[in-house]
């Protein structure tokens, strides 16, 4: 059976907002949830960036929800440091937390003032990462010298069973690479026939049969205009294609980005509606693409509406089937 879940959007909220939001989500109906990890927002708008390691912690020993959190090791975070944070909440909380990795955004990662290497680069370095985070809970002692370098680290809290390692992808490209060696994949919700796109190459590359999470971007309020000028106000900077999302390096950068991005031009990439069926319609879509985790995100600042009303109306039918 599918989980659906509740996004907390660290950029956009206070972490002790989101804790409240995550509770009346569990209350709601929502069995699981996610979080964003970023060291700034997308737009002075949003105008928060909460450290995400710190939330989680209290957000699962508030909630019974399962969580998983997208990170990219390897700049910001040394991969030893990851398998460490990840290690402690699976034993604290064991089966309820997965970790998403992904190549990053200079948004985030080059606040080191370190070289901002080309995508094949990144990733090559992920995959580095992603071996040296899985020696680590296999309670090897690592030494590694490579894009990145570990000196005799070895992890002595591990959980009984190591989180799943799911691939963050957004074009099929990297989906296809991640489908060989991630335990599933994560993407970003999109018309049907490109999300289906990213569905294929994951199973192409070897990952069919592997769990697949989908981060649905919608806007909810009472009317529509009020849907997609909410959505626009919060969400517009986060439109263009993923090889300028991860090359800009400051949230005003992606103000100047979005500065011309008109409301009607949202569509492809925020699910606007103020109908719940529209929204049930659409998420059953997603279910038929294989999706066994739903995580649904709210762009708009309105979070306690929209989680009441898709608890009521919106959760119940598409457990239902």
């Amino acid at each position: 059976m599918a989980k659906f879940g509740y996004h907390a959007s660290h950029e956009q909220f206070k972490p002790s907002a989101l804790l409240e939001w995550a509770q009346m989500a569990q209350q709601a109906g929502f069995t699981a949830a996610l979080s964003s990890d970023h060291f700034h927002p997308w737009s002075e708008a949003q105008g928060e960036s909460g450290f995400a390691w710190s939330w989680l912690g209290a957000a699962m020993q508030a909630t019974s929800l399962s969580f998983g959190v997208v990170c990219a090791p390897g700049q910001r975070y040394h991969p030893a440091i990851i398998a460490q944070a990840a290690a402690t909440l699976a034993e604290m909380f064991p089966d309820r937390f997965w970790v998403a990795l992904g190549s990053g955004q200079a948004l985030n990662e080059q606040i080191t003032g370190a070289l901002w290497p080309a995508k094949s680069e990144r990733n090559a370095r992920l995959k580095e990462c992603i071996e040296i985070i899985r020696a680590l809970w296999a309670g090897e002692t690592v030494t590694h010298h490579g894009r990145v370098c570990v000196e005799e680290a070895k992890l002595y809290t591990r959980p009984q069973t190591p989180p799943r390692i799911i691939g963050a992808a957004v074009t099929p490209q990297t989906a296809e690479w991640f489908g060989s060696f991630a335990d599933g994949l994560i993407t970003t919700s999109r018309p049907p026939d490109k999300l289906r796109q990213v569905v294929e190459a994951f199973h192409r590359g070897g990952g069919e049969g592997k769990p697949m999470y989908l981060k649905v971007q919608l806007s909810y309020a009472q009317d529509e205009a009020t849907a997609r000028a909410k959505a626009h106000e919060q969400w517009r900077n986060n439109i263009f294609e993923n090889i300028l999302l991860t090359e800009l390096r400051t949230p005003a950068q992606f103000d100047a980005a979005g500065e011309f991005v008109q409301p009607e031009e949202l569509d492809e990439h925020v699910r606007i509606s103020a109908d719940p069926q529209q929204h049930i319609d659409w998420l059953q879509k997603d279910l038929e693409l294989g999706f066994s985790e739903l995580i649904l995100h709210n762009v708009n600042r309105d979070q306690q509406q929209f989680i009441e009303v898709f608890g009521e109306k919106v959760l119940p039918v598409l457990a239902q089937g």
